[in-house]
């Protein structure tokens, strides 16, 4: 897990800016891939950037799982919601592993809710509740970032 993942990157900006973006962004990443029948999937997970990769969690028994373990090539995209708008896309493959100890979850609840003290963490944090983590490895990426051309539309 703390092999470094490199990929090409593109776009706005460099190599570390792109990984200090998806540090520090807490909205979910849309992930893109495709179903055993071959149709196209799109999904909202929270996620972690480390080591090179996304880091997502989700229960055992979701479809995406399933789709992930038939098919691991995917397509990514972690976005501001808020104007001016600015992101990180791109694809790669996504590997499935267990999170039997909930580590990743735990993780992300503190990230994306700020603790774990909620029906909704008690809810994921069940101990009869199976978790899996999704480790996105990104192959390339593209970095856009529209604050200039969209300065004078917003305010900051």
């Amino acid at each position: 897990m703390s092999q470094r993942n490199e990929f090409a990157c593109t776009g706005t900006w460099s190599r570390e800016r792109v990984a200090s973006f998806l540090r520090e962004t807490a909205v979910p990443v849309r992930l893109s891939c495709h179903t055993p029948a071959g149709r196209l999937w799109m999904l909202s997970l929270w996620f972690e950037y480390r080591d090179g990769r996304l880091w997502c969690a989700t229960a055992a028994d979701a479809d995406v799982v399933e789709y992930l373990r038939a098919d691991d090539e995917i397509a990514f995209e972690v976005s501001t919601n808020e104007p001016p708008y600015r992101g990180v896309r791109g694809n790669g493959v996504a590997r499935v592993e267990d999170d039997g100890g909930k580590e990743l979850l735990t993780t992300l609840l503190e990230r994306y809710l700020g603790g774990t003290d909620s029906s909704l963490a008690d809810r994921l944090l069940d101990e009869d509740r199976e978790e899996v983590r999704i480790a996105i490895e990104p192959r390339r990426a593209f970095s856009w970032d529209y604050s200039a051309r969209m300065a004078d539309a917003v305010d900051d």
